[in-house]
């Protein structure tokens, strides 16, 4: 019962905020330069005066703001995310083929960047001041001070170019038409590269935080205390140490699942994966404001619904906590 009433507080403050994200990211999409009208007329190579102000009245952008706003707010409550003027097709059919192939490939990242970072941060802490501790914490700097762009460049050239042991672009081969445990294994070898670009930014990040989380707790009191009853190293780590060590861990992780999605933009776009990220990047360029606004809305969507399940994940690793958070 607490944790539904935990559930039910956070999904109404999610509801205040998503609708606040709307109106905000409404207003700023339309302050940025540019006319959607005159690009689709200019692709057209029909760019004059009267067939803009067509398409102004046909997408309905010739109408003032406020009202424009409050069609698409009325719309976003009935989940009508508007229509692509791009695409040529509903935003939310648009983004909800795409969506798969982000959560694929995000989720796949946050998985292994956090299972990385946690056990390679566990074996830091407990070579603290020998070499194996610098190894791998002089790698966590590196990776993390490695933009994603270059990671992704270079893994390209090493491993498609050079060795030729994977695929460069793409979500799957084009024209091969694998069906069953072939169509799985190609998806999964088109998956590695983007995966692992993506996530060892973040598993620097859990790994430092992990082997600084699991020293400072090491020497407080009550893990001293616990030392002190004759309680065996085993026991300590795992009920004493490592529980508590999590806990800054969890919350670090659950601020940056949602924000893989903005992560992700970037490496779609280098590896040719077909998902929102990429999306965004095409809709940018093309002034397509109802894709953009809908990508955003799915993007803060995930953050909030992330933020929820991290909530949840406190009060089963400390009810404590869980209790304080649902109080």
């Amino acid at each position: 019962m607490a944790i539904l009433t935990l559930i039910l507080g956070r999904l109404a403050k999610a509801v205040i905020t998503l609708l606040a994200i709307v109106i905000l990211n409404f207003f700023l999409i339309h302050a940025a330069p540019g006319d959607p009208a005159a690009v689709l007329a200019g692709e057209t190579g029909a760019a004059d005066e009267i067939y803009i102000q067509q398409l102004r009245e046909r997408f309905g952008l010739d109408q003032p703001l406020h009202v424009q706003l409050g069609k698409y707010v009325w719309g976003v409550l009935h989940l009508d995310l508007g229509f692509s003027y791009r695409q040529q097709m509903p935003v939310l059919d648009l983004i909800l083929d795409r969506l798969p192939a982000t959560l694929l490939l995000t989720m796949t990242a946050f998985g292994v960047s956090l299972l990385l970072g946690v056990i390679l941060g566990l074996a830091a802490a407990a070579r603290v001041g020998k070499w194996t501790d610098s190894m791998i914490t002089g790698m966590a700097l590196l990776f993390y001070a490695t933009p994603l762009y270059w990671v992704a460049l270079m893994s390209v050239l090493l491993f498609s170019v050079q060795l030729e042991w994977l695929p460069a672009f793409g979500y799957e081969t084009v024209g091969a038409d694998y069906t069953g445990i072939q169509m799985v294994l190609d998806r999964l070898k088109h998956l590695v590269l983007p995966a692992l670009t993506l996530g060892l930014f973040f598993m620097a990040v859990y790994l430092r935080m992990t082997r600084a989380s699991l020293l400072e707790v090491s020497q407080m009191d009550f893990v001293k205390t616990a030392r002190a009853k004759g309680l065996s190293e085993n026991i300590i780590r795992r009920r004493h140490i490592l529980r508590n060590a999590l806990l800054p861990v969890v919350t670090l992780a659950g601020l940056q699942a949602g924000q893989l999605v903005g992560g992700a933009v970037l490496t779609e776009t280098v590896f040719a994966w077909p998902g929102i990220g990429r999306l965004m990047f095409d809709s940018l360029a093309a002034r397509d404001y109802n894709t953009l606004l809908g990508v955003f809305l799915v993007s803060a969507a995930m953050v909030i619904f992330f933020n929820i399940v991290t909530d949840i994940v406190y009060r089963l690793i400390d009810p404590r906590i869980g209790a304080g958070a649902a109080s």
